[in-house]
């Protein structure tokens, strides 16, 4: 199986991920009907956002979490038909073999980069690693290492920093005895012990965080009693989408970063601590591709910009985009409602006018 065939082959398993403090991929094993990522990209979670080629971002329960190992498994999406993609063999791997490295680098939606193994079974803490030359980047954890008969051999873990291409992939056959010790109870929320293997569960861990095997302090991944809010620029940024009535769980996009939707124009939402501006752009359509009609666009955009107050329409490349910026400071609850509502409703109206009137093409996303 060639490259070329081998992504086509996972687009639609791949799961991207995204929690309040970062991003990572996932991808569906049919055969245990879960989705398997890294634990240090759900962290403390029982919850993250979740979206696939086949379905609209949501939320997914997390059912599993193994910290030695770097194992988390996911409730996948109930009323989607998954497609089904192949657990390979650790024990046929050898150094040298071409393999594929699959996931979501930076928040980008799926990338592939394909190199070979430098070392089958490089050891880290007392567990086996395959050491690969394949770029992993931010956001890759958690994604499948592919062989080219297309079957998965390895869950993309971590890199070294500063290395050149220095990636690390957590053996599939560590998958395999995760998946076979966590069948029995799934549907519950239940942690392998880091110290002694065994898994815990709800109905056997000891005053609610003990191992009830070794006496080590462990961690179910269950819903707190009370969910942990983010402080400062970041609340006062989550209030006011709540009060515009966005699904603010579904929105985090990452740490600083939140995503949403207003007709059909797509709007990211960034907060950047080091220069303390928050800004929001929305994301529209195209330019047109009727060439007489991109001159008219244009002095239309810039009679807008002549009107808007605090809003000011661009073309980034062949993107129309309708921003607005603040400092941190500056803004309140109260007037940052103001801000982000001019924002999300001018943005439906001049995605529909701009499509209708100078015929630009409908925003291209993956």
């Amino acid at each position: 199986m060639n490259t070329q065939q081998i992504i086509e082959l996972y687009r639609p398993a791949i799961i991207q991920i995204a929690t309040q403090t970062s991003t990572g991929t996932g991808f569906y094993v049919k055969e245990f009907d879960l989705i398997v990522t890294n634990e240090h990209v759900v962290g403390k979670n029982a919850e993250v956002t979740i979206a696939g080629r086949l379905f609209e971002r949501r939320l997914g329960r997390v059912w599993y979490t193994d910290k030695k190992h770097d194992l988390a498994f996911l409730q996948p999406p109930a009323d989607v038909a998954m497609p089904e993609v192949k657990l390979g063999d650790y024990e046929d791997t050898k150094d040298g073999d071409v393999v594929v490295a699959i996931g979501h680098p930076f928040g980008l939606n799926y990338t592939a980069t394909q190199g070979v193994i430098s070392k089958v079974d490089r050891i880290r803490e007392g567990v086996k690693y395959i050491q690969i030359d394949a770029a992993i980047n931010p956001g890759n954890s958690g994604g499948p290492l592919v062989n080219k008969k297309g079957e998965i051999i390895g869950i993309n873990s971590f890199i070294i920093r500063g290395g050149d291409n220095l990636g690390f992939a957590l053996p599939v056959s560590y998958l395999r005895e995760a998946l076979a010790l966590y069948a029995p109870h799934k549907g519950e929320a239940s942690t392998r012990c880091h110290s002694c293997n065994n898994l815990v569960l709800a109905s056997t861990i000891e005053a609610t965080k003990y191992c009830p095997y070794c006496g080590t302090e462990v961690k179910l991944p269950q819903p707190p009693e009370k969910e942990s809010k983010p402080v400062g620029v970041a609340k006062t940024i989550e209030d006011i989408l709540g009060d515009l009535g966005k699904d603010v769980k579904l929105a985090r996009d990452g740490a600083n970063n939140w995503t949403v939707k207003e007709g059909g124009a797509k709007i990211k939402i960034n907060y950047n601590p080091e220069n303390y501006f928050v800004a929001g752009d929305a994301y529209l359509c195209q330019l047109p591709t009727d060439t007489t009609k991109i001159k008219p666009l244009y002095q239309f955009l810039l009679q807008e910009n002549f009107t808007l107050d605090g809003l000011v329409l661009s073309c980034v490349k062949q993107n129309i985009v309708l921003s607005c910026i603040m400092y941190d400071l500056d803004m309140t609850k109260e007037n940052g409602i103001d801000m982000f509502r001019d924002l999300f409703q001018k943005a439906d109206f001049y995605d529909t006018l701009l499509e209708k009137d100078y015929g630009c093409q409908e925003l291209l996303e993956e």
